[in-house]
């Protein structure tokens, strides 16, 4: 029944309709499902979309743990693979689009999705602090938009910009030197 009502949204949004002009209604009667099937399921459309939009995105990968280095690469590997993803999705895309003029759905996609992966990348950098791979005095946010900030440009940003298969090396390499402790 779920992927039933996942499916019956993606197919509207495959034939063009908006994400405001998508009601419960007109979704439950393209599923073939009543509304309280629907909201017995999900607390409104927010929760459904973000839910439809987990459905185009790769789990998040499993950290290898072997350092704070290979770590923070398979983060950003990760955000490389959605940015391809992205760009080769004209529905993903336009979805993202819309996405952002609609507050609600942009709350719930950012507590559900981009929250837990910021929170991932804060626990391997303070990790990185306590290990003496990365300074003690390093502002965390900071750090984080340091390393993710490149790649986000470069995924969403620059559409033209190459994602290289070594990107995520490049930048965790390049922002790793900067954040070092200085050795006197």
């Amino acid at each position: 029944m779920e992927q039933a009502i996942i499916e019956g949204v993606v197919r509207l949004l495959e034939d063009g309709v908006s994400l405001t002009e998508l009601s419960i209604e007109r979704i439950a009667r393209t599923a073939g499902v009543g509304k309280a099937t629907i909201y017995r399921r999900w607390d409104g459309k927010e929760a459904l979309f973000v839910d439809v939009l987990s459905v185009f995105e790769e789990p998040d990968p499993e950290l290898p743990g072997t350092s704070v280095r290979d770590d923070l690469v398979v983060i950003l590997e990760g955000l490389r693979r959605r940015g391809l993803t992205m760009r080769s999705s004209a529905l993903l895309h336009n979805v993202f689009a819309q996405m952002k003029a609609l507050p609600k759905l942009w709350d719930a996609y950012h507590s559900t999705v981009i929250e837990p992966r910021r929170r991932t990348m804060v626990e391997v950098l303070r990790r990185g602090m306590a290990e003496g791979v990365l300074r003690t005095d390093v502002d965390i946010e900071m750090a984080n938009d340091l390393f993710v900030g490149p790649m986000l440009l470069r995924t969403v940003m620059r559409p033209d910009a190459p994602l290289d298969d070594d990107l995520a090396e490049r930048i965790v390499d390049t922002v790793l030197e900067g954040l070092r402790p200085q050795t006197s």
